[in-house]
């Protein structure tokens, strides 16, 4: 998978904000101050962690050798996916989903984002 169609599908979600807190490598998607993806922009193959819930987890660890518990996250809720070409698009998108689903239900209803939210850049958030 490219890094660019990563990017596009992650940052079509409503109220997505992209931002690089941690370091220049490694790019965090958030929704209302809260994560939901982050990537390894100069992994080869590209590497994200995506939240998942424990149970699913663990049963995607075992039937898929390229997800791995969630690197430098809690090993319980993140899985680390590696697109190394094993994983379609299709079940790559739909653990995305799955992350950002899970991450906004956790909201309050007054911070969940509406569908007309547009994303934030890095480089946006950035110059506040």
């Amino acid at each position: 998978m490219e890094f660019s169609t990563l990017r596009t599908y992650l940052l079509e979600k409503a109220g997505a904000v992209e931002d690089f807190p941690f370091d220049s490598e490694t790019l965090v998607l958030k929704v209302s101050g809260k994560m939901f993806a982050l990537v390894g922009i100069n992994n080869e193959p590209l590497r994200l962690n995506l939240k998942c819930e424990p149970a699913k987890a663990e049963i995607l660890r075992e039937i898929h050798p390229a997800i791995l518990p969630g690197y430098h996250m809690n090993k319980q809720h993140w899985n680390t996916v590696v697109c190394d070409g094993s994983l379609s698009e299709a079940d790559i998108f739909s653990m995305i989903d799955d992350s950002y689903n899970l991450v906004v239900q956790g909201l309050p209803k007054a911070k969940r984002p509406t569908s007309d939210q547009e994303p934030r850049l890095a480089d946006e958030t950035r110059n506040e």
